[in-house]
């Protein structure tokens, strides 16, 4: 599995919007890490294995791309933060071609 941190360039505006059930998080570019299928992220609130959640990715380039996948590991304390990985599941053509693109962009 491929990882790109995405840089704090320009290439993504301020923040990523994260939606569960019970949760809905900000999150700024530097806390981010796109996989070539999923992402990871740090949160002050834990989510638990399975959860199925939303992610909206915005770029100025190629405006938003909402992200459906399911949570497949969260670790962490409340003192620290927790890490947690998810996984895209159902992404069209045209999200999966639009996040590559914006995961290459954040590379320059």
């Amino acid at each position: 599995m491929s990882a790109r941190k995405i840089s704090n360039s320009a290439s993504l505006q301020q923040a990523f919007t994260v939606q569960a059930r019970e949760a809905h998080l900000s999150l700024s570019q530097d806390a981010v890490l796109i996989h070539k299928s999923g992402i990871e992220f740090r949160s002050p609130t834990p989510f638990s294995p399975w959860t199925e959640m939303t992610i909206t990715l915005e770029s100025p380039d190629e405006g938003r791309v909402n992200c459906a996948g399911v949570v497949i590991g969260c670790t962490g304390n409340k003192h620290t933060g927790y890490h947690v990985s998810m996984v895209f599941t159902n992404l069209s053509r045209q999200a999966q071609s639009r996040l590559s693109t914006m995961a290459a962009v954040s590379l320059r």
